[in-house]
C-alpha cells in the first residue's frame, strides 16, 4: 500500500473536521466559516487530485462561500435599513463587530456592533425609542444571517461530503 494511499483517508477526515468545526463556528456573526470550509475543500482537492465531479462541485462551492460572504452584511444591513438605520450608522456597527472580535475575541463583536449601532443611531436621531427599534431589526437580521449562512455551510460540507467520500 502506497503513501498516498494512507494519507487520503486520514486528510478526508481531518477536513471534514475542521469543516464540522467551521460550521458550528458560524454562530459567532463575523466568523468566516464557509470560507474556511471553501478552503478546506481547495486543499483537499490539491492533496486528493480533482476528477469532472471534483471541479464542478468546487465551483458550486466557491459560489456558496461568496454567498455565505455576504449574508451577514446584506440580512443585517437590510433589516435595519427596514427601520430606517443610515448607512454610516450600519458600516460603524459592522466595522466595530469586526474590530472588537479580533480585540476580544469571540464575544466583543457580539457586544459592540449592537451597542454602536444604538448609540449612532441614537445620536443621529435623538429618539431612543427608535434607535432600540433599529438595533432589534439589526439582530433580527443577525438571526436570519445565521440560519443563511448555517445552511449554506451545511450545503457546502454535504456537497464536499458526495464527492470526497464517492472517489
Amino acid at each position: 500500500m502506497e503513501l498516498s494511499e494512507l494519507l487520503l483517508p486520514l486528510s478526508r477526515g481531518l477536513a471534514l473536521l475542521i469543516m464540522v468545526v467551521s460550521l458550528f463556528g458560524l454562530i459567532i456573526p463575523i466568523f468566516p466559516g464557509t470560507t474556511i470550509i471553501w478552503v478546506v475543500a481547495v486543499l483537499y482537492a490539491i492533496v486528493a487530485g480533482l476528477d469532472t465531479l471534483g471541479w464542478v462541485i468546487l465551483g458550486v462551492l466557491t459560489v456558496l462561500a461568496i454567498l455565505g460572504g455576504l449574508a451577514d452584511n446584506l440580512l443585517m444591513g437590510a433589516k435595519a435599513r427596514e427601520q430606517g438605520a443610515s448607512c454610516l450608522s450600519i458600516a460603524l456597527a459592522l466595522a466595530a463587530g469586526v474590530l472588537f472580535t479580533l480585540i476580544f475575541p469571540p464575544i466583543g463583536g457580539l457586544i459592540a456592533t449592537p451597542l454602536v449601532l444604538f448609540g449612532t443611531e441614537y445620536w443621529r436621531l435623538k429618539n431612543r425609542d427608535r434607535a432600540i427599534e433599529v438595533t432589534k431589526a439589526m439582530l433580527i437580521g443577525w438571526g436570519w444571517s445565521f440560519v443563511a449562512r448555517f445552511g449554506i455551510g451545511l450545503l457546502m460540507v454535504v456537497l464536499w461530503s458526495v464527492w470526497a467520500f464517492s472517489s
